[in-house]
């Protein structure tokens, strides 16, 4: 009976924490990653800001770790539910990537924000875990099952096709952002040629987006956007 009513309390939290963050992201390109994003969220959810705090303690970076894990279950829910077993492996990181920056899509802005909060040193080790829950995600929905150092090597590789892809498509205007999708296919073709060969480590650290780089190059994005 408790244990009933435990689970019953925890599906109820986490029905309002998908309730507040999908209204607050409406918020989230005119006021960032805010608890004001937080609050205004909530009440257009039928809450109160206290719901709001209850349901993100940590404020805007808990959120914003909630819907990158959100994405993720999405994403890997969706790609089993299509089956891309029968897929060539680099076609299936690549529907992987695309799953979830389509899945972004409708709140590219929000996206963009999101990575510049996390780009914030004081959010730097969030960022990360939520960078390395996304690639192995990915690797899992891809049928990988290394557990060898190439367990380590694929996702790195996968940091940096992913993390390039996303840049890229923050600025894409193509018509079905056919451009990213193009741009992808190219990375993705460069990076598989290395895990072949675990020897070839020094080829790795080319692969990955240096973090001050990447850190100031989404700082800038977020000015643009601004200013747009």
């Amino acid at each position: 009976m408790l244990r009933r009513a435990r689970n019953s309390r925890r599906d109820y939290m986490l029905a309002e924490r998908r309730a507040i963050l999908e209204k607050a992201l409406a918020h989230v390109p005119f006021d960032g990653w805010s608890h004001r994003s937080l609050h205004q969220g909530a009440a257009d959810a039928g809450f109160d800001a206290a719901t709001a705090r209850r349901a993100f303690p940590g404020g805007p970076a808990d959120a914003i770790e909630f819907w990158s894990a959100e994405t993720d279950r999405e994403m890997a829910a969706a790609l089993s539910e299509k089956n891309i077993t029968d897929l060539k492996i680099r076609e299936r990181i690549a529907a992987a990537v695309r799953w979830r920056l389509e899945a972004l899509a409708p709140h590219r802005e929000a996206a963009r924000r999101a990575l510049s909060h996390l780009s914030q040193p004081q959010h730097a080790g969030l960022g990360l875990r939520c960078l390395y829950r996304t690639v192995d995600e990915m690797w899992h929905a891809a049928g990988d099952t290394a557990t060898d150092f190439n367990f380590y090597t694929k996702r790195g590789l996968l940091v940096g096709v992913y993390t390039s892809t996303t840049m890229f498509w923050l600025d894409d205007e193509s018509d079905g952002h056919e451009a990213t999708w193009a741009f992808l296919d190219r990375r993705i073709a460069d990076a598989l040629r290395i895990p072949q060969v675990t020897g070839r480590l020094g080829k790795i650290p080319a692969a990955i987006p240096r973090p001050r780089r990447f850190v100031r190059r989404v700082r800038e994005h977020l000015r643009e956007g601004d200013h747009g």
